[in-house]
């Protein structure tokens, strides 16, 4: 609980620091932050491009693609976007972790909050083209798992962000993961492809549940959040904890020495 209060009392804080991170992402350009918003736009249409019109991939079920893939892959964006910056977030803060009384717990969420700005367009992004195709997102559904999709991200990486200050090269290995992560997540490919004794499995994977339930919010009432009673709901914010338990215990334990290896 004591994050949770610390958090809360720096709640300004963090909102003010995460918008000077995410203008300093672009600071050197000419064309400043719409740099961030271009990337990940440009990089969501090529793959549409590449797998509707090239590749010929079809979508789950009767739904166009468009309105299949947007969805999965802006929420993707955004979790891989978040994860690996505010795992890197005290390394890139080091002046104030070794010149400064600061809250170092608030650290990887400013860089979190700078996420949320690209994140949040990318998926109203996702709702525009859906919407256009006539698919009108659950927005019960929207919330709720954006809400997990935080919590998530915060819970893993209370974990990263302490391992990445003490070890730099976990940095490296983690880029590797979230890579793996992307490509056995059905972000591209979809769950009905996977035999029925794996499909458990996958859907128990975390970034199934986020994906999977962002995008079923556009076309099914029945969705992966009410699945089997629930139960992959249950595994999901079980993992979560599980995760935030362990991670707030390491960062803890670890913060004092940040100051001396950075």
């Amino acid at each position: 609980m004591e994050f949770f209060k610390i958090l809360f009392k720096n709640k300004k804080l963090v909102i003010q620091l995460g918008k000077n991170d995410f203008r300093n992402r672009f600071a050197n350009t000419g064309l400043g932050a719409i740099w961030g918003f271009a990337q990940p736009f440009v990089f969501m249409i090529t793959y549409v491009i590449v797998f509707q019109y090239i590749l010929k991939t079809g979508s789950s079920g009767k739904y166009p693609y468009v309105v299949w893939f947007l969805p999965g892959m802006s929420i993707w964006l955004f979790c891989s976007d978040a994860i690996l910056t505010a795992s890197n977030s005290i390394r890139n803060y080091s002046y104030l972790v070794k010149k400064v009384v600061f809250p170092i717990d608030i650290i990887p969420v400013i860089s979190l909050t700078s996420s949320c700005f690209v994140g949040i367009f990318l998926i109203a992004i996702a709702i525009v083209v859906s919407s256009l195709f006539g698919y009108i997102p659950n927005f019960v559904n929207v919330i709720y798992i954006l809400f997990c999709l935080i919590c998530f991200i915060i819970a893993l990486t209370r974990f990263t962000s302490a391992i990445t200050t003490l070890v730099p090269d976990f940095a490296q290995l983690l880029n590797i993961v979230i890579q793996l992560c992307m490509w056995f997540t059905p972000i591209i490919w979809n769950l009905d492809m996977i035999s029925e004794k794996f499909l458990y499995f996958f859907k128990a994977f975390p970034f199934t549940y986020l994906v999977e339930g962002f995008r079923q919010a556009f076309m099914e009432n029945s969705t992966i959040i009410t699945d089997n009673n629930g139960l992959f709901t249950i595994i999901f914010w079980t993992i979560t904890i599980l995760i935030f338990i362990w991670g707030n215990a390491i960062f803890k334990k670890s913060k004092k020495d940040f100051a001396d290896v950075l």
